[in-house]
């Protein structure tokens, strides 16, 4: 007999909340039928258009416009919190208190004070799941070139992290929460959350950050006077523009023990809409992989003869961590991406609530906690070299 469906909820209705409302409506369709079903509650976002059009789109029962209707609702057990990182210690702190079980988008807070209070708020609930977005962690790709390390290629000596977006290379792209905060809330923020979580997936703990560089090369934008949904330009402009408060680009390097990182960042990288790129050196090889090509992964060891040895491509099959059972057509060559990456994350937010865990487990708040420690560390290095 399969288990209850547990109630979701996701509160706002843009660009990653509409990923987290399609992973949800999907998740039931991964890895079998004997896994708690999502019943798809409520989506909830103070813009109601928004509200109304993803809980159309993705089929969930009702909109609301306030986050407190979700949040106090008996039909609603767990909640994914997709909002500007300003709002979700609030959000967190009261679902916590109502019982229900949270998945927060990473970054965990807009400071690592915040970051505690959700953490403390996350003990004070034991009996609920608490969990961070770091999404990545669910590539197969990703996963795959993991074994690899720790079966055949060694341990990490330098690990290589660049993450290049464009969407605020126009200067005439509107003013968001994006832009707004002090130094490091953002692009270390937005996507550099991503990728040192990943660099210590593949490496361990950060052990120190060296030599940081926090850029802004848009110093103002324009007031937008309407609403855009994620990154989305499209709505009207005022004469009116604001400054922008944090980084466009950000460069640093880090240590984890025996391994060295080095990481670029940027959010002006013109004709990169979303290129997440990391290459792992390792004691006995190497291996490479690139989310604009996210089905495969290259690698380079010792195995084959000399004269025929190189880096060569693997595409991800049933063979691969996510893939057998976790898409329509499970077998090589067969596409998938960063939706799917949300998919998988929904589906084990859900055994975990269910108490029926398969999938590694979400990352929780107190891993959120961490990696906002370690980026306070990488804005600190700016000045200083900061050693944990």
């Amino acid at each position: 007999m399969s288990p209850s469906p547990i109630g979701v909820a996701v509160i706002g209705a843009g660009m990653v909340g509409r990923a987290h409302a399609n992973a949800y409506r999907s998740a039931a369709t991964v890895f079998g039928l004997d896994r708690p079903a999502p019943r798809l509650v409520a989506v909830a976002d103070v813009h109601e258009p928004f509200a109304t059009d993803a809980a159309a789109r993705y089929g969930f029962e009702r909109a609301e416009t306030d986050w407190r209707a979700v949040v106090d609702a008996p039909d609603v057990q767990a909640v994914s919190i997709c909002v500007a990182n300003s709002l979700h210690r609030e959000i967190a702190v009261a679902a916590l208190a109502a019982g229900k079980h949270v998945l927060c988008e990473k970054p965990l807070a807009p400071s690592v004070a915040d970051a505690e209070a959700m953490v403390d708020a996350a003990a004070a609930a034991p009996h609920q799941i608490n969990a961070v977005g770091f999404t990545f962690r669910r590539s197969p790709a990703i996963n795959a070139i993991k074994q690899q390390v720790e079966r055949s290629l060694g341990p990490v000596r330098h690990f290589v992290g660049n993450y290049w977006c464009d969407y605020g290379h126009d200067p005439q792209r509107p003013m968001s929460w994006r832009y707004l905060g002090g130094p490091g809330t953002g692009v270390l923020a937005d996507i550099g959350s991503h990728l040192t979580d990943l660099a210590e997936f593949f490496c361990g703990p950060t052990s120190g950050v060296q030599g940081t560089v926090l850029a802004t090369l848009v110093p103002d934008r324009p007031k937008p006077l309407g609403v855009a949904v994620g990154h989305a330009g499209g709505v009207r402009l005022s004469d009116e523009r604001v400054p922008v408060e944090n980084e466009d680009v950000c460069t640093f390097t880090t240590t984890y023990g025996g391994a060295v990182g080095t990481f670029s960042l940027s959010r002006v990288a013109f004709g990169h809409a979303n290129t997440l790129r990391v290459d792992l050196f390792c004691e006995r090889g190497t291996a490479s992989f690139d989310l604009t090509r996210p089905a495969e992964f290259t690698i380079a060891d010792p195995g084959p003869a000399a004269e025929t040895n190189g880096a060569r491509t693997v595409f991800i099959g049933p063979q691969h961590p996510y893939v057998a059972g976790g898409l329509p057509m499970d077998f090589p060559t067969v596409g998938h991406g960063q939706n799917d990456f949300f998919v998988y994350q929904a589906r084990a937010f859900l055994d975990q609530i269910a108490g029926a865990a398969v999938l590694p487990a979400c990352p929780d708040m107190a891993h959120g906690l961490h990696n906002m420690r370690v980026l306070e560390a990488v804005v600190s290095a700016a000045d200083k070299p900061v050693q944990f």
